[in-house]
């Protein structure tokens, strides 16, 4: 009997570009010899246009229109009464399924909690990659006290409903099985990496770099989010003035001062959103890969998306306040660094920096993500469920 997949995402497809974790996940299941759809159903800020279209990738999406298209309004994603008369049109698409297909229902954000108790789905997973109630810049304040009451009791629900439930880090896990009160279903997962198309890709991007630049660049990948350490790399951008610190994605700071201030900045530059697939050549133009996040509680669950990108391309990374990372910790492979010091971050680079282009240390990169693969993690992830 073949599957029709359900993926609760929290955004449209192509929304800023950015391709996470949840993108892979339904293109591995879309290219599934099992696999008869895989619907992305997803909020949304825009009141008018189609609930349903197919993307180009033949994956079929849905969306459900928010209260009001104003961010504050996103709470709405989480309470029953706000999107159960919203989800009604995308119930009566799945009834011709039910019956000749099993049904699997994949949250991968707490959003629509009430969906798994109104369909008869053959198994509810949840796939967690953040601390959802968490502030993502650490900051706590009366909203983001509710914001998180809201989240939590949406994905309690949710956590409670799952048969099966995996976990980008373990400390993820660890928080959730503390909640189940087992650890039979709760499995750690963390992200991955399509080992071919950064491996293997030789293309740069051009005209990036300032004119006659040739020193080094130390490059973000990514989206640009609060969660970023900015003054810690403006004062090592400051104190490294022939270094070039180049960051690659969508501003998703709503105007961050922060990060206003550090593109100032004559040896930082920032190209804004590109398209998923020039991502390979813009990785081939930085030396050192450096994920620059701020301790939190919200970091400390996080995997970052990027580390095995970086080493698929053969660069060297270092990671700031990234815990769920410090295993992979190897000499002119990953530094790892519990600090705000700039001065310990720019010792680090110095030493990376001898390396960038020894072949044995590429090598040695490569080897680490290859172990890494998407298509390998899904399918065992699958295998589970």
């Amino acid at each position: 009997m073949k599957n029709v997949h359900v993926i609760v995402a929290t955004g449209e497809w192509e929304q800023d570009q950015l391709r996470y974790r949840r993108h892979r996940l339904a293109e591995f299941l879309q290219r599934h010899p099992d696999t008869k759809e895989v619907i992305w159903l997803c909020p949304t800020p825009a009141k008018e246009g189609e609930s349903f279209k197919r993307l180009r990738n033949g994956i079929a999406q849905w969306t459900v229109p928010d209260l009001f298209p104003q961010k504050a309004f996103r709470f709405g994603r989480y309470i029953d009464g706000f999107y159960k008369k919203k989800v009604r049109p995308f119930l009566s698409y799945l009834q011709p399924f039910q019956g000749e297909y099993t049904l699997q229902l994949w949250y991968t954000f707490p959003g629509f909690p009430l969906l798994a108790e109104l369909f008869p789905w053959t198994k509810v997973i949840y796939d967690c990659s953040d601390l959802w109630a968490s502030p993502m810049s650490g900051k706590q304040s009366i909203q983001a006290a509710a914001r998180r009451n809201i989240i939590s009791k949406a994905e309690d629900r949710i956590i409670q409903r799952a048969d099966v439930i995996f976990c980008t880090s373990d400390y993820l896990r660890t928080r959730i099985e503390e909640k189940t009160g087992t650890k039979g279903n709760v499995f750690t997962f963390e992200n991955g990496v399509e080992f071919e198309l950064f491996t293997n890709s030789q293309l740069k991007k051009e005209d990036v770099l300032p004119a006659g630049f040739h020193g080094t660049v130390l490059g973000f990948i990514g989206g640009i989010k609060p969660k970023l350490d900015f003054e810690l790399i403006q004062e090592a951008a400051r104190k490294k003035p022939e270094w070039l610190f180049l960051f690659v994605g969508p501003d998703g700071t709503n105007d961050h001062p922060a990060f206003k201030q550090l593109l100032r900045e004559n040896n930082v530059v920032w190209t804004g959103s590109v398209a998923p697939s020039e991502v390979p050549k813009y990785m081939n133009v930085i030396d050192i890969g450096i994920m620059p996040y701020k301790a939190s509680q919200y970091n400390q669950a996080v995997f970052p998306l990027k580390l095995f990108e970086f080493l698929a391309a053969g660069k060297s990374v270092v990671g700031l306040h990234l815990p769920s990372t410090r295993k992979y910790a190897k000499e002119s492979v990953y530094t790892y660094l519990d600090s705000e010091n700039s001065d310990q971050f720019i010792r680090a680079c110095e030493h990376l920096e001898g390396s960038k282009n020894q072949e044995d240390w590429i090598r040695e990169r490569k080897k680490l993500a290859k172990s890494k693969n998407w298509s390998e993690v899904f399918a065992e992830m699958l295998n589970l469920v």
